[in-house]
């Protein structure tokens, strides 16, 4: 079917090794796969070499929107996709903020990096011109909130560019380095910040402003107020305007669900003192949302602290939280006081860490240090829970690096735990580190065949929930409805939904919505292109190395009472069989 915002299909393809550029059109696959994930994995496997280094300059890395990416409300997120330094096969993350909205405006559906610069340098494109400008005086300034500062005032269309950029954490190729967008939201996942480091890619500035056309625009119109009013009304998304995601933390707690403590524990002593109640009547300054969408979902603390050597003089700092950050430097370190926990993730923004991993390592490394695998020879400083301003330093020092350990567990808790021990206290799921839900078997096999090891992947969480206190089928129908869950969430996250509005995008709504833009598709349908991509992005992962029948399941995760008891082994067991017939089908 023909686009009929012919723009749409336009790629950027950016040589960064010899400086150029050249744009192509691929009606194709737009036209195909509507965008975002369902795009980026077909040009990933065309211009990938899946055995390729993910460090070495023939990396690639693919960010696509939708045709729904400033069109409809909540349409606000950006799909990257690359070859994961941390779990070594396929990475993907995607990040809200203004980006989605400042490629599509810029007149590109895509953006394709390739190579690697010889001298750190920073893209700026506007408007469809692409600039290559020198980031030599960028390259080791401390924190990636002063690159933001000093980008806002060299580069132009303040309001209506995006400002990507990677810190520290990148540029010493820190696996789990994200990379920052705006202020306060993230490419946390995977390891994308190291990618960039890697190719001497300190920043990417881009912004544009046109129309986006619409073939019915009466019919667009009577659409739109309706997505607009159920995303403003609905239950589901008015929790994440009022407290947030933070607003899982006792809920999870009651239930035990809440990592605590490396997992020790699923319930945490200190949990009301980090609760989104209490961030918000102690911290919240204000909320803020992604470009094009009405939730406003992301909430920001205050830190009000006096000024060293200043009498009656005061800074004020600003602090995004979600539940995530929470859990990984909250609760998993038993850290119980707002200010260690706003201070941690702050840190991790500061050095351009992802936070989820960089909690679950440091709670890796405090249980190894704490049973004698490790010692202060190692982390040089004597980390304990709860014990935030050690964690502060231990952060520091996983970028700077000065010692063999810290550069090891710059590699990720798995790789730290092979070479030093205490892999039953690793928590990472494929390579990757834990999401913070204990629920039951669900959300572990969720994190295990996810194609991102992520609990997004297919809410492995909200399965555990509604199987609570009942009977759960056997294992083989458990693996089938994640795989269908994830399978469907593929058509959402090629159209560049935010899944906290996949309540309002189902698919009855998903089709009445593209009819106005010129595209034709049923349910039904959606629901077999999920199924494509699906296929599509796992064939890919395991070109690029994944082997399902190799995947570690932590020990830990049997030990620990979840809400559902002890999760029985056999159980999991039976299930990523299933799966392992679901990945490889016999010949």
């Amino acid at each position: 079917m023909p686009l009929v915002d012919e723009q749409l299909a336009r790629v950027l393809r950016v040589d960064l090794t010899n400086k150029r550029y050249r744009v192509e059109r691929r009606d194709d696959l737009f036209s195909r796969y509507l965008g975002g994930t369902g795009v980026a994995v077909q040009l990933l496997k065309e211009n990938l070499n899946p055995r390729v280094d993910p460090l070495s300059p023939d990396n690639v890395v693919v960010m696509a929107v939708g045709v729904l990416t400033g069109v409809y409300p909540a349409a606000s997120k950006l799909v990257a996709m690359f070859k994961s330094p941390l779990t070594g096969n396929l990475g993907e993350s995607h990040a809200g903020g203004r980006a989605a909205l400042a490629l599509r405006m810029s007149g590109f559906g895509a953006l394709v990096l390739e190579g690697s610069s010889e001298t750190p340098i920073y893209l700026s494109v506007h408007d469809g011109r692409v600039e290559f400008k020198d980031a030599s005086a960028l390259w080791g300034v401390r924190s990636s909130l002063t690159i933001g500062k000093v980008l806002r005032e060299r580069e132009p269309w303040p309001g209506l560019r995006s400002i990507m950029r990677i810190g520290r954490a990148g540029e010493r190729l820190v696996r789990y380095a994200s990379v920052i967008l705006e202020t306060y939201r993230h490419f946390g996942r995977l390891g994308l910040g190291a990618v960039w480091g890697s190719k001497r890619l300190k920043a990417l500035v881009i912004g544009g402003r046109r129309a986006v056309p619409v073939a019915d625009v009466r019919g667009y119109r009577e659409i739109y107020k309706q997505i607009f009013e159920e995303c403003l009304r609905s239950p589901s998304t008015r929790k994440y305007h009022e407290l947030g995601t933070a607003e899982n933390v006792m809920p999870l707690n009651e239930i035990g669900g809440l990592p605590t403590r490396n997992l020790r524990s699923a319930r945490f002593e200190g949990a009301e003192l980090i609760s989104g109640e209490r961030f918000a009547k102690e911290s919240l300054a204000r909320r803020i949302a992604c470009a094009h969408c009405p939730i406003a979902c992301v909430h920001i603390a205050s830190i009000r602290e006096i000024y060293p050597g200043e009498k009656y003089f005061y800074v004020t700092r600003y602090i995004s939280y979600d539940y995530e950050p929470i859990y990984a430097l909250g609760s998993m370190l038993g850290v119980s006081e707002i200010e260690g926990i706003l201070k941690l993730i702050e840190q991790t923004d500061i050095l351009g860490l992802d936070a989820i991993s960089s909690g679950v390592a440091l709670a890796w490394a405090t249980e190894a240090f704490e049973r004698g695998v490790i010692s202060e020879r190692e982390t040089i400083v004597r980390p304990e829970w709860g014990d935030w301003r050690t964690y502060l330093k231990m952060l520091e020092l996983i970028v700077d690096q000065p010692n063999d350990f810290y550069g090891v567990l710059a590699e990720g808790t798995e790789r730290a735990s092979e070479r030093y021990g205490c892999q039953d206290c690793a928590l990472t799921f494929g390579g990757n580190e834990m999401p913070g839900y204990h629920t039951g078997p669900a959300s572990h096999i969720g994190y295990l065949i996810g194609l991102r090891h992520s609990h997004l992947d297919n809410a492995g969480y909200s399965l555990d929930q509604r199987y609570l206190g009942k009977s759960y089928p056997d294992p083989d129908a458990l693996v089938d409805e994640l795989v269908e869950e994830e399978s469907w969430r593929q058509v959402l996250t090629s159209l560049v939904i935010c899944l906290f509005a996949r309540g309002v995008y189902k698919p009855e709504m998903i089709s009445r919505a593209l009819k106005p833009l010129g595209i034709e598709i049923d349910e039904e349908d959606l629901r077999a292109l999920g199924r494509e991509i699906y296929r599509e992005k796992l064939d890919l992962k395991i070109r690029m190395g994944f082997d399902p029948s190799r995947l570690r399941v932590p020990r830990r995760i049997f030990e620990t009472p979840s809400p559902q008891g002890r999760i029985d082994e056999g159980y999991v067991m039976r299930a990523l069989d299933r799966y392992r017939r679901i990945a490889v089908p016999p010949h």
